[in-house]
């Protein structure tokens, strides 16, 4: 896979969109103007176009082949505190004046808001900021053919890595790629482009009623950093493998440890806890805890836009706020939220560069150590549940109470003795938060989030 000598961050005419910058501005530009024809007080429009291609097979035949091309125009009018929203895939003028006027209407007609507007003018991204190159844009120019050989070549190597390996329930290639334009009437313009690609495969071990699936992923912005085909195959099937013979264990309570792929779920728990929207409809577990410690006081959490190719990287936020690097909680103590200019004013607070979600979050402990790896953490846990895979959302934010379907393997002295399944975990998120003992150095990078394995000093584990 040759490293395409594209510029990051911008669209070209040979990267595959059908739209330019320029014609986005133009779109937008058009929108702006007539929702101030119209009598509107303030306005935002965004124009975006997607395109990407997906591939996957099955016991070595191809089984679908998907190609996607979306757009859209969304225009958010303004009068006086009163809000209307509206969208459009058709870009013709006449498309546009209709979309606007209908968000007019709507805006005319809904009751007021006194916290509707856009985010305050100090607040915007100027534009020598949005230049920050984050090395988001990586189009790949793989076709069917090829996206179809890399997905068999990932099965091959997952079915040939032993012969308990029986069945396949398919492995994908996705090439996906998408750029924006957005503007509004406070003083904001930019856009950007980025690209997600993948690779991903689902062996099936054992078999009658020892079977037992596993599957594993690969997910970059460039192609050139995914995993190779084979060590994607080979791992997922080493994963359905470990999991034969898996048994129920006796209802106890123990210490768990989260594989690192998992333990994202926790640190997103804890975000969905401290975000503006749950803040102020008071649904959270974490109300005011703001400058309260709800961690351990050795484990931080910080938040960084401006990582390299980070999938959560971007020069501002969705309203087009400026964003930059925070610590959200330093020694156990939560240092900041997660705002839009929306929930911040509701909250009698200011935007935190939140809308649309947080940026890339690395969540560490200062007592984790470079050789802390899956073996060392699992001598840390000593005896108790090492958990794989999570079933359900089992997430209750007001109140805290989780309760998941798990798999995984029962530990004894730090080895691992042998695989479980059909077991619920269950505990409080501010229990399960506070009671964190240790934070692995085999970290894993799922989605925005990274963090390495868990471990958290008692749960209930219910069983036979």
């Amino acid at each position: 896979m040759k490293k395409p000598n594209t510029p990051p961050n911008q669209p070209t005419a040979d990267a595959g969109f059908s739209y330019s910058r320029p014609y986005f501005e133009d779109l937008v530009d058009t929108a702006l103007a007539h929702a101030k024809k119209l009598g509107a007080t303030d306005a935002g429009a965004e124009a975006s176009e997607g395109c990407g291609l997906s591939v996957s097979v099955r016991k070595g035949e191809l089984e679908n082949v998907e190609r996607n091309r979306d757009k859209s125009l969304g225009i958010t009018v303004y009068v006086g505190k009163r809000r209307g929203n509206a969208s459009t895939s058709d870009f013709s003028k006449a498309a546009i004046q209709q979309t606007v006027r209908a968000a007019f209407d709507i805006a005319r007609f809904t009751a007021e808001d006194p916290f509707a507007a856009l985010p305050d003018v100090k607040d915007i991204a100027p534009i020598s900021k949005q230049r920050k190159d984050l090395d988001l844009f990586f189009p790949w120019a793989v076709d069917s053919e090829q996206a179809a050989q890399l997905a068999l070549v990932c099965e091959a190597a997952a079915l040939k890595t032993d012969k308990r390996i029986t069945n396949s329930e398919g492995a994908s290639v996705s090439a996906q790629q998408s750029h924006f334009f957005s503007a509004h009437t406070h003083g904001f313009r930019g856009g950007y482009a980025s690209s997600r690609h993948s690779l991903s495969v689902s062996p099936i071990a054992g078999k009658g009623r020892d079977m037992q699936r596993d599957a594993w992923y690969s997910s970059m912005r460039s192609a050139d950093d995914l995993a190779s085909p084979e060590a994607v195959g080979r791992y997922a099937a080493e994963r359905a493998l470990s999991r034969l013979k898996a048994r129920k264990i006796a209802t106890t309570e123990c210490a768990v440890l989260f594989e690192s792929p998992l333990a994202s779920g926790l640190l997103g728990s804890l975000v969905s806890a401290i975000s503006g929207g749950a803040l102020y409809r008071k649904s959270s577990f974490l109300l005011d805890s703001l400058g309260k410690q709800v961690l351990p006081k050795h484990i931080d959490i910080l938040e960084d836009p401006f990582v390299k190719r980070g999938k959560g990287s971007s020069p501002f936020d969705d309203e087009g706020v400026r964003v930059k690097a925070r610590q959200v909680v330093e020694a156990g103590t939560v240092q900041g939220y997660f705002l839009s200019s929306y929930s911040a004013r509701k909250l009698g607070m200011k935007t935190t560069g939140n809308a649309g979600g947080s940026h890339n979050l690395s969540m560490t402990s200062r007592l984790t150590r470079p050789g802390d790896d899956l073996d060392a953490m699992l001598k840390k846990l000593g005896t108790g549940l090492f958990v794989t895979e999570l079933m359900g959302s089992g997430v209750n934010y007001i109140t805290g109470d989780y309760s998941r379907g798990a798999s995984g393997f029962w530990v004894e002295k730090g080895q691992i003795a042998f695989p479980v399944h059909e077991i619920t975990i269950a505990g409080n998120m501010k229990t399960m938060l506070k009671g964190i003992q240790a934070i692995g150095a085999d970290t894993f990078g799922y989605g925005s989030k990274t963090v390495g394995s868990i471990l958290v000093n008692r749960m209930k584990v219910a069983g036979s």
